[in-house]
């Protein structure tokens, strides 16, 4: 029986071991899959080695019973040979044989019910194996939709970003615009005060220039008083 338990406890601790390094889901499914393949060769060969057990105790205990009968045979045919010492020796050989057979007996009902119990833990294990196998296609499905789902969530959080990227830069040309048109009108402003200074100095120029053409004037008059 403590082979029986020595496979449960294999089979317990490989999937405990499993679930506490689930790390990746898909690779951890392919590696659960692995050991119980590896379990079930195991179980398959103690099943193989205890229905060979089974079948030398029924075996032995055959035997053991042909060994009775041909005793009580010897027996029966002594005494009708009127040999009452033989046949006494021959009853007593089949009662030591008798013991020996109920030992074989219950040698055979427990190698049984060990044979038993390994070809359901055998035919479970079996089972269980064809289930997860055709569970993994789902699971793994299932495994590849999740991660394009976060990819996506990533790539939602990078376009959130890139979203105020967008608003910084459009803040950025509306200050950049906002200088620019202060710039523009303060340079509108100094050429107005240019231009008044040049229209006030252009009275007093136009005046000065006046006065020449009147001097240029006189001295052409000058000049042609002296020809005369």
């Amino acid at each position: 029986m403590s082979i029986l338990r020595r496979f449960k406890d294999i089979m317990a601790s490989n999937m405990n071991a499993l679930l506490d390094k689930a790390e990746d889901p898909e690779k951890m499914i392919d590696q659960y899959l692995r050991n119980l393949n590896k379990d079930l060769g195991q179980v398959k060969s103690e099943t193989a080695t205890i229905m060979a057990e089974e079948q030398r105790a029924k075996r032995e205990l055959n035997e053991c019973q042909a060994e009775i009968n041909k005793m009580q045979n010897y027996a029966v045919k002594a005494l009708e040979a009127g040999n009452e010492d033989d046949a006494r020796k021959f009853l007593e050989r089949k009662s030591v044989v008798t013991t020996k057979e109920e030992d074989l007996q219950k040698t055979v009902e427990l190698a049984e019910a060990n044979t038993l119990q390994m070809r359901q833990m055998h035919d479970k294990l079996v089972k269980d194996v064809e289930e997860l196998e055709a569970r993994r296609a789902m699971l793994k499905g299932k495994a590849a939709v999740a991660k394009t789902q976060s990819r996506m969530n990533e790539i939602g959080s990078s376009v959130t970003g890139a979203n105020e990227s967008i608003s910084a830069f459009d803040r950025m040309e509306e200050k950049i615009n906002r200088s620019l048109d202060e710039a523009t009108a303060m340079a509108e402003l100094n050429r107005g005060e240019s231009e008044d200074i040049s229209d006030l100095t252009a009275k007093y120029d136009s005046s000065s220039t006046s006065d020449v053409d009147d001097e240029l004037a006189a001295l052409k008059a000058q000049i042609a008083n002296k020809d005369e």
